[in-house]
């Protein structure tokens, strides 16, 4: 399960300063990247939230609920950050950090809502400063006036250079007496029963989960009569339907419901969340991400396939190609369970490791107009490892590099061959190498 440092704040004051708890699963990874990949920066950025991927990364999200009163909307702002991204230091038997956020609401030039905001974060051993996962999550409750305004965040690390920052745009909705409130996607909370009260929920600010977790969302309901039913359902970009469900509301002027969706029934990709009041005519949406893990995402499902090219069970790769839209959430299911050699854990052993692979390799090895994992490096990186030693080839007109592989007793060379940066595998080095790839995928 994943741990997450909490802070919960609401109107400039402190609601709740919770210990470590646990939400979900996590793989910790010790290279040093970043906790948002540039692929999943886009992702997120197409699905509205406030992301940096600077020396301090962070993703964040604003949502809304009802306020107490018709002219006002609760605003919820959350931010998740690494670990790893801040300066830890010995604090008596822990270690520390601290980080400072700035959250400034304006409309027009005026000044509506200013939060400063110093927080500590404690861990028990060096392993967990480097976790590079969503490991803190920060809430902060305000009460605005519905209209346009201009969000901007500010973060620091209190005891290093590491600053982040990010500014948007963004719409405070006004919302109806009677009807539905935006979908909000958590991890845990039991909301509230009045429009005064504050929610007690743990917010998942990427409405992200890695496949093989829970995907909550909550939802309120204004003013609507009681034992009205809410049908709830998931579709994918295609607006395919992949999952569904009815819940019932309870009594009172605010009642709300969680929809719960079970590990294994959403594919990998992005997807919209929706619900509707049984006979009403308003739908309420929200995005939602299901990943790998917290470190990869994609887009579509078709991104997936494209990114197990070099997967060691191509045979279950093929049957991911081959399913039908309607079936993809099942076949995305059968293959995580087949690819998984030790289902009794958490996570996926050889898809966290390939993955990893994909993103030491866009670091690495990033050519001229092509992707790391792209490239014949990528690939030969991706598939076998690191090499036991790598060598530059000197010459006065085509440099190359040389790549050992002592278990596999090969010796693959790559050449630069227009003097661009762009080093492919030697003919004979490519026959080599497809051969000892062979021999790794079909074993002894």
């Amino acid at each position: 399960m994943r741990r997450v440092a909490l802070v919960l704040l609401a109107a400039g004051v402190a609601l709740e300063c919770a210990p470590a708890r646990q939400i979900g699963p996590h793989a910790m990874m010790p290279d040093p990247v970043n906790m948002v990949p540039l692929r999943a920066r886009t992702i997120y950025r197409d699905m509205g939230l406030m992301v940096d991927t600077s020396r301090l990364p962070f993703v964040a999200s604003v949502r809304f609920l009802a306020g107490p009163t018709p002219d006002s909307t609760l605003l919820l702002f959350a931010m998740s950050l690494a670990n790893r991204s801040l300066n830890f230091r010995r604090d008596s038997s822990d270690l520390a950090a601290d980080y400072h956020v700035e959250l400034t609401l304006r409309r027009d030039t005026a000044l509506v809502r200013q939060v400063l905001r110093d927080e500590k974060v404690r861990v028990g051993s060096m392993p967990e400063t480097m976790r590079r996962d969503e490991s803190i999550i920060f809430q902060q409750l305000l009460i605005v006036p519905p209209g346009i305004y201009s969000v901007n965040v500010v973060v620091r690390d209190r005891t290093s250079p590491a600053y982040a920052s990010f500014q948007m745009l963004d719409t405070v909705p006004q919302f109806a007496a009677t009807g539905l409130g935006w979908p909000m996607p958590v991890y845990e909370g039991t909301g509230r029963t009045r429009r005064g009260a504050l929610p007690q929920l743990v917010a998942n600010p990427r409405g992200t989960t890695a496949y093989g977790d829970w995907v909550r969302f909550y939802v309120e309901g204004y003013g609507l009569a009681r034992g009205t039913r809410v049908a709830a359902r998931v579709t994918d970009l295609d607006s395919v339907e992949l999952w569904h469900d009815t819940l019932t509301l309870g009594e009172g002027p605010l009642a709300s419901v969680q929809f719960a969706i079970k590990p294994g029934v959403l594919p990998v990709g992005r997807a919209e969340f929706q619900a509707q009041a049984v006979g009403g005519a308003a739908r309420v949406t929200a995005p939602l991400l299901v990943t790998f893990s917290d470190l990869w995402a994609v887009n579509r499902f078709d991104q997936t396939v494209d990114l197990l090219r070099y997967f060691a069970r191509q045979d279950l790769v093929a049957k991911l190609k081959a399913a039908a839209r309607d079936q993809r959430a099942a076949a995305w299911h059968e293959f995580y369970v087949a690819s998984d050699p030790t289902p009794a854990t958490p996570q996926n052993e050889p898809l966290d490791r390939y993955f990893h692979r994909i993103e030491v390799a866009n670091q690495r090895y990033v050519e001229p107009k092509t992707q790391g994992w792209k490239t014949d490096r990528g690939e030969v990186y991706i598939t076998l490892g690191e090499p036991d030693q790598a060598f530059e080839v000197p010459g006065k007109m085509v440099p190359g590099l040389r790549w050992e592989y002592a278990s596999y007793k090969t010796t693959l060379s790559f050449r630069d061959d227009e003097g661009l940066g762009q080093y492919h595998l030697t003919a004979e080095s490519r026959a080599d190498y497809e051969h000892v790839l062979a021999q790794v995928r079909t074993g002894p």
